[in-house]
């Protein structure tokens, strides 16, 4: 099979929990194969999120719909696990249908948003529109399981555990437990409990371990236990040294840890595996201003600006860096772009008062 063309070529893909049905890292091999980028998790060059379904195994309801969210408003395009694999021709799309999303809307009364996210975690045949004849049975099955008390997240997890989506057209769903399991669902007759187990184990020993550190490592970061993440992200290095996210977010550990220079070396690996980390730039510019290395600092933020002109943080610690050195002109052009990219924040309330002040001291130059 090969994907479409064009599609894949240039375009940077963040992916959000392990894949289900593919080893993430056989994956990643592709995409690079088709000239893209595949990364664990998100960063300023992402455009397409992958959400793999074992993110559901992983977080909660609200949990995953916050991120959802957070992806969409950024502007990101978002693909489910099974659109991402027929998208690099890995799995074969299912046959051509022209059902639209409203229509499937209209006629199931499924709620708008528990159809997006259903459909992110490929609880349909079709990952979007056009969605099948097949879909809009299943839509019509979801809202009833809904209606009985089911949460999307609950059918999301359960439904793969039946084989092919598509075959549970043909079967009754229940929401209850055999087995006393609360918001769990059932097949009639009593044939399967779906309990939102897995179906595919594809993957090696050495991807499901750090698919499994990852998952902890991120954990143990946002508790805030710096020592214990930064442990976890180097264990992934061990098996990966070239995860540039897992050598970024060691390094934001090891600076909360209070490990200076280990999180500068760490940045720079990260750097290194991918010389467009924006935010691997900015993070060792600030690291380096921390250290009164200003003109280290300044190197490193004009390099994040030159991959990232809209990267607004960077403009703005430029321009503060400028300042600080006594280049007024410098600073004040750097405000300039900075209020061009965020007029109304505090931040930019700050950019303004500095154009002011560089616009005074320059007067009284003038004047004098």
């Amino acid at each position: 099979m090969t994907a479409p063309t064009g599609i894949i070529s240039g375009s940077v893909f963040g992916a959000i929990g392990a894949l289900a049905a593919f080893p993430l890292r056989l994956a990643a091999r592709e995409v690079e194969r088709q000239q893209g980028q595949l990364r664990r998790g998100v960063n300023r060059r992402t455009s397409h999120v992958v959400f793999g379904r074992t993110f559901l195994a992983k977080a909660g309801d609200a949990e995953i719909e916050r991120r959802v969210a957070a992806e969409r408003a950024a502007g990101r395009k978002l693909i489910s696990e099974n659109g991402f694999l027929r998208l690099l021709g890995l799995i074969k799309a299912p046959e051509a249908s022209a059902l639209s999303r409203q229509s499937l809307l209209d006629q199931s009364r499924l709620a708008a948003s528990d159809l997006d996210l259903l459909s992110l975690f490929d609880a349909f045949e079709h990952d979007c529109e056009p969605y099948s004849f097949r879909d809009l049975i299943l839509a019509r099955k979801y809202a009833g399981l809904i209606a009985g008390g089911a949460s999307w997240g609950a059918i999301a997890r359960s439904v793969h555990r039946c084989g092919p989506i598509a075959s549970l057209t043909a079967k009754s769903l229940n929401v209850g437990s055999q087995h006393g399991r609360a918001n769990a669902i059932y097949l009639e007759g009593g044939q399967s409990e779906l309990d939102g187990q897995l179906l595919f184990d594809l993957g090696s020993p050495d991807d499901d371990t750090l698919e499994e550190l990852f998952a902890d490592a991120e954990a143990a970061e946002e508790a805030e236990d710096h020592e214990q993440a930064a442990a976890l992200y180097q264990r992934c290095l061990a098996i990966d040294p070239t995860d540039a996210i897992a050598a970024f977010n060691r390094a934001n550990c090891l600076r909360g840890a209070g490990r200076v220079n280990e999180a500068a070396h760490d940045y720079a690996r990260a750097i290194k595996c991918d010389p467009g980390f924006v935010e691997a730039w900015f993070n060792l510019a600030g690291l380096m201003s921390d250290e009164g290395r200003d003109g280290s600092a300044r190197r490193h933020l004009q390099k994040a600006i030159a991959l990232d002109q809209n990267y607004a943080d960077a403009v703005f610690n430029l321009a503060r860096l400028e300042f600080d050195a006594g280049n007024l002109a410098e600073a004040r052009r750097n405000w300039a772009r900075y209020l061009e990219l965020d007029a109304n924040s505090e931040w930019a309330r700050m950019a303004a008062k500095g154009i002011q002040f560089v616009d005074l001291q320059l007067a009284h130059k003038s004047a004098g």
